[in-house]
């Protein structure tokens, strides 16, 4: 599984649940809530006020993409 900007967080943490503490990093703290479960990691680091670009590459280099 690639992450991107579209990709789902509540997929993305189902299925690799180390990078919850990526997104707990960038201030998501909220990661148990069912809205933010549904957004788009783009949409939330909008919310935050995160860099998704870095957030992305973060993220795959976690899991190894």
């Amino acid at each position: 599984m690639e992450i991107t900007k579209k990709s789902i967080i509540g997929d993305v943490l189902d299925e690799h649940p180390e990078t919850a503490e990526l997104f707990f990093s960038i201030g998501m703290h909220c990661l148990g809530c069912p809205a933010s479960r549904g957004e788009t990691i783009e949409e939330a680091c909008e919310v935050h006020g995160a860099d998704v670009n870095a957030l992305i590459d973060a993220l795959n280099k976690t899991v190894g993409k």
